[in-house]
Formats: C-alpha cells, structure tokens, sequence
C-alpha cells in the first residue's frame, strides 16, 4: 500500500474527495429539491457528486501532466500548468452542468443560484472549480514536500 500513496495521482484523489465532499453539501441550497431532500438521500446525492468531481479532477491531473510531460509538474506548477488544471475542471463542469441542467434535466438550480452566462451554468460549481483546484495542487504539493524530507531523513 506503501507505493501506492506515493503516487501522485492518490492525493489528487485523497484530496479532492475530501474538499469537494465538503463543497458538495455547502453548495445544496443552490440545488432545487436538495433542502426538502431527506438526509440519507442527500448523502447518497453528494457523494455521487463528488466522486465525479474525484473524475473531473483525475482527468484534468492528467491532462496537465501530458502537456507538462511530468506527472510532478505540481512541484514547482508553472502558471500555465495551473491554468490547465482549472481550466480542463472548469471545461468539464460547464458541460456536464449544461448537460445536466439542460438536456436531461437530472438537477436544477434553486433560485439561489446566481447563473453565468453564456451557457447559463451555477456560480456555486465554477468557483468550486477554481478554489478547490488550487487548494489540490498545494496540498498535494505539500504532500510530496513532506514525503520527500522524510525519505530523505531515514
């Protein structure tokens, strides 16, 4: 199991589930239906959530690693790097909230959510995607820090 959390791809993910769980229930009231929901419903929902926001992230991980030709680009992230990351999150939020909201109307938003334009997606999963995001990166960043010095003092 060692070998495997050192792989950086595993505190993408440790990280992401963790903060876009959180996200997932703050951001209910947004949601049409989600208050009135009852409670183990609401689990269940926001655990499906995240564990697409798990994916999303995953996807954009690897993305940014192809371009940067390095699954460590986060040690040392070049703007550019950074802004792939989110972006690729943000991409794959516009769509699957447009596709959800719009074409097979699995959720809408309450009127609680302001919308943006042009596609008319919720704030709340936007800034999801751009604050969560940079916290994964120097999270995980810290991790391999961290990691790397105790290798270091053994």
């Amino acid at each position: 199991m060692g070998h495997v959390t050192r792989l950086p791809e595993f505190s993408v993910i440790v990280f992401s589930f963790l903060l876009h769980f959180v996200w997932e229930f703050w951001q209910a009231p947004t949601y049409a239906g989600m208050i009135e929901m009852n409670h183990w419903d609401g689990i269940k929902l926001c655990s499906s959530a995240t564990f697409g926001d798990v994916g999303f992230a995953l996807t954009a991980f690897w993305i940014t690693s192809a371009a940067a030709r390095s699954r460590f680009w986060f040690e040392a992230p070049k703007a550019w790097q950074t802004l792939l990351f989110i972006g690729v999150g943000i991409a794959l939020t516009v769509g699957f909230e447009f596709y959800y909201t719009n074409i097979s109307e699995r959720w809408t938003y309450s009127d609680l959510m302001p919308l943006v334009p042009p596609f008319g997606t919720g704030l709340s999963p936007l800034l999801q995607w751009i604050f969560i995001p940079l916290a994964v990166v120097w999270l995980t960043q810290r991790q391999a820090v961290g990691a790397k010095a105790m290798e270091a003092g053994k």
